[in-house]
């Protein structure tokens, strides 16, 4: 079956068809178990986590040899990979403790300066001269509104810091209703996979810890005892159906009386 000692051993034989067959049997019970971590992985994110929403600016990273001005201009790969390692450079002076207290300055928020940058997320665009800055928190009106700080801050920073460079906005923050955190399907069907997971092992681990006896073929393939005797079952039998046994049993006790 399952599991049991053998005779003179000292290890566990483990039968996985039979638990396989146990666990079919019981596939109502993962299933339901399932469900209710779904359940519980719906309610926690709808309900559980405060929501978080997004928005964004989108920024050109312009340098000394490129003048934007003018109506003819010719841009080398140079003056193009000098402009696209400018943007690592222009985020890390976004992310500095001064950058971003000037930013909480200008935005009134109330934020410390690490809060600010755990809210604060920027990339170049597929490996352009632009790039973007996301900002990321518990208002959709608040996020924009630090966002559009970020893009009048950090070009003035930049100029601070770096001789003839210069930055513009390509694109101006909106707030953006749509939360972007918890996603409500992800929590759903991770609560579902582990119901269904953890049913399964709890009911594994129970199955195999199971040594009863449930019939004679168990006692022959574990023990490999022979079978003498075999007690009837008199409840299902044809001569309890008809009362046999409780006729027999109540003429016994009036013959005793």
């Amino acid at each position: 079956m399952d599991s049991a000692s053998t005779k003179g051993r000292d290890y566990y034989v483990i039968d996985l068809l039979h638990i396989c067959t146990q666990l079919l049997r019981r596939l109502w019970i993962i299933i339901l178990v399932g469900i209710i971590g779904a359940g519980v992985g719906f309610s926690v994110s709808s309900f559980g986590i405060a929501p978080k929403y997004s928005s964004k600016i989108m920024l050109y990273v312009n340098n000394s040899s490129i003048s934007l001005g003018s109506t003819n201009f010719s841009i080398s790969a140079s003056e193009i990979s000098a402009a696209q390692s400018l943007v690592e450079t222009y985020v890390v002076i976004l992310n500095t403790r001064t950058t971003l207290e000037k930013v909480i300055e200008e935005a009134e928020v109330d934020y410390t300066y690490g809060q600010l940058a755990g809210m604060i997320s920027a990339a170049p665009v597929n490996e352009t001269e632009v790039f973007s800055v996301k900002v990321t928190c518990g208002d959709p009106y608040e996020a924009a509104k630090i966002a559009n700080c970020i893009a009048e801050v950090l070009p003035v920073r930049i100029s601070e810091i770096i001789d003839g460079s210069s930055m513009e906005v390509v694109d101006v923050a909106v707030p953006n209703l749509s939360k972007v955190s918890p996603s409500i399907t992800n929590y759903t069907l991770v609560g579902f996979l582990l119901g269904i997971i953890l049913a399964t092992l709890v009911l594994t681990v129970l199955v195999i810890v199971d040594n009863t006896i449930h019939d004679e073929d168990y006692i022959i393939q574990v023990y490999e005892y022979p079978i003498l005797a075999k007690v009837p079952d008199l409840l299902d039998s044809e001569a309890a159906k008809f009362n046999y046994y409780s006729y027999n049993e109540n003429s016994v006790r009036k013959g005793g009386k």
